[in-house]
């Protein structure tokens, strides 16, 4: 019974039987040789190139594309976050940090009673989905056209304050400073001051 189950095997085949073909193996090429080809290359470095592209030249970016952060002002220099951390909450990615802290009378930062003391966003995290700009009711936080955030170290792309902030404009005084006078928060945000006022500058 085991003889015919036993599958079928031809005893006669072995492995000089099997045809083949021996494959040409060359050595590594001469030194001159491949000094050619290295010389090709260094030659190409200095031709001028047919196709310019980034960073020689940069397409406009979209009208509502999402770029570097940016911690805006009010027109007579406060800044507009108030330390709510709002905007840490919203963020998916765990990429901000907000510690606020309250304003006084010889430190007034921003309209109201609190400002942002320390403001970071970690690039690394971050995914620029925009969520935290939904979040934040002063709208104290913007994303600006800005692309480029390679850099060198890690610790580079933690962005503080000092590299979020708004450059002052015209009109505009360095905080801390009082707020315009006879103006509270509310005029703030609703957009009723327009510049510094003298008394607002400090002494």
């Amino acid at each position: 019974m085991s003889d015919h189950l036993e599958p079928h095997r031809n005893h006669d085949a072995d492995i000089t039987s099997v045809p083949f073909e021996k494959v040409a193996q060359p050595g590594p090429k001469s030194f001159f040789a491949q000094l050619q080809g290295f010389w090709v290359t260094f030659v190409t470095q200095f031709k001028k190139v047919n196709t310019v592209e980034y960073p020689e030249v940069k397409e406009p970016t979209a009208e509502r594309f999402h770029g570097r952060h940016q911690l805006n002002r009010h027109p007579d220099g406060l800044e507009k976050c108030i330390g709510c951390e709002l905007c840490a909450w919203a963020c998916p990615a765990d990429a901000i940090y907000v510690e606020g802290a309250n304003n006084s009378p010889d430190n007034q930062m921003s309209p109201g009673e609190r400002y942002g003391k320390v403001y970071q966003i970690n690039y690394l995290r971050c995914i620029f989905c925009g969520l935290c700009i939904e979040a934040c009711p002063t709208r104290a936080l913007t994303m600006t056209n800005e692309y480029e955030l390679a850099d060198s170290t890690r610790g580079k792309l933690i962005f503080e304050k000092e590299d979020l902030l708004a450059p002052l404009r015209a009109g505009m005084l360095q905080p801390p400073h009082p707020m315009y006078p006879g103006m509270n928060d509310t005029n703030y945000y609703n957009g009723e001051v327009h510049a510094a006022h003298p008394s607002q500058e400090q002494k």
